[in-house]
């Protein structure tokens, strides 16, 4: 039998219900994974919430859309892959379970030296910092202004600038500074008279700014700093487009543009073999069973762990 985390009505963490079923027969076209690690987002707990509009879900909703694990059975017509290769999942549907259906075009090889949980932390955040990056044009000679650098997408969003060839001036509070110098950024604390402490970080300015905080602080700072045509937010906001700003991913009621949906996919290509050589770090900040999955919602929500929640069956 197959383990499967799912809701039937939005609200709080406690509509999760760990739920079993045989486990499910590929049909053409798909692979069935046995998942090894699932990674917990903001947007699954958002779906979950009823804060963000969902897409169609079959009901019980299945939680989670990034994941890890090994192939173990194939459809009919499936080239390229096969049962016994280890695989990291994103963009499908229902990754908090032992094992799930997916599109092979949504499955990435697993190099040597990348474990399960790594992997599944891996997804959503790096994808929509890879996106975000190239969609405002980071390269060399930028001095980037990244407001929230200690989460999962701003972590990400260092280290990609910065194998880039750019600079970058990351806030967060002084508990985690260290780990953003650690990842090549210059750390600010955020907070009254953040504006004075940017410029005195950067004296010879900036030139693009991404916004993974959503605070009205980082957007005044950005708007003080930044042309308006390189800031971006991954935040949620009607108002970051009335200010003819970038937003993408949580902050864009637009689907992306087929070529920014191409970078997304493109993206665990690049960070993977970063990661197996040792040149890209992924912060592991709690491992829970499957069975707690309401615990790591509550968890995530509460925002006091830093670093990716992970669901191990």
């Amino acid at each position: 039998m197959a383990r499967y985390v799912t809701y039937t009505q939005t609200g709080g963490p406690e509509v999760l219900e760990v739920t079993e079923g045989p486990e499910p027969l590929p049909g053409e076209g798909q692979v069935l994974v046995a998942i090894r690690a699932a990674g917990v987002n903001p947007i699954d707990t958002k779906l979950r919430a009823g804060i963000r509009p969902s897409p169609p879900f079959e009901e019980p909703r299945g939680a989670g859309f990034d994941g890890a694990g090994v192939i173990v059975a194939v459809g009919e017509g499936v080239d390229g892959c096969g049962p016994g290769d280890e695989v990291v999942l994103q963009n499908t549907q229902g990754t908090y379970a032992t094992h799930v259906l997916a599109d092979p075009a949504n499955l990435t090889a697993l190099p040597a030296g990348v474990d399960f949980e790594v992997a599944a932390a891996l997804g959503v955040p790096v994808s929509t910092a890879y996106q975000v990056l190239n969609s405002l044009g980071v390269e060399t000679g930028d001095r980037l202004l990244l407001h929230g650098g200690s989460g999962s997408v701003g972590q990400a969003a260092i280290q990609l600038a910065r194998s880039r060839g750019a600079q970058v001036v990351a806030t967060a509070g002084e508990a985690n500074h260290d780990r953003l110098r650690e990842l090549g950024a210059t750390p600010v604390t955020y907070g009254e008279g953040l504006l004075e402490r940017l410029r005195e970080a950067a004296p010879e300015g900036y030139t693009v700014s991404l916004d993974c905080a959503g605070t009205e602080e980082a957007l005044e700072a950005s708007l003080a700093l930044v042309d308006r045509t390189r800031i971006g937010t991954i935040v949620q906001g009607a108002q970051y487009h009335e200010l003819g700003l970038q937003a993408w991913s949580g902050g864009s009621p637009e689907p992306l543009t087929p070529e920014q949906q191409g970078w997304r996919n493109e993206a665990l290509g690049v960070v993977l073999p970063l990661i197996a050589a040792g040149s890209f770090e992924v912060e592991i900040g709690k491992v829970l069973p499957l069975e707690e999955a309401v615990e790591a919602h509550r968890l995530s929500e509460q925002g006091g762990v830093r670093g990716k929640i992970v669901l191990v069956p």
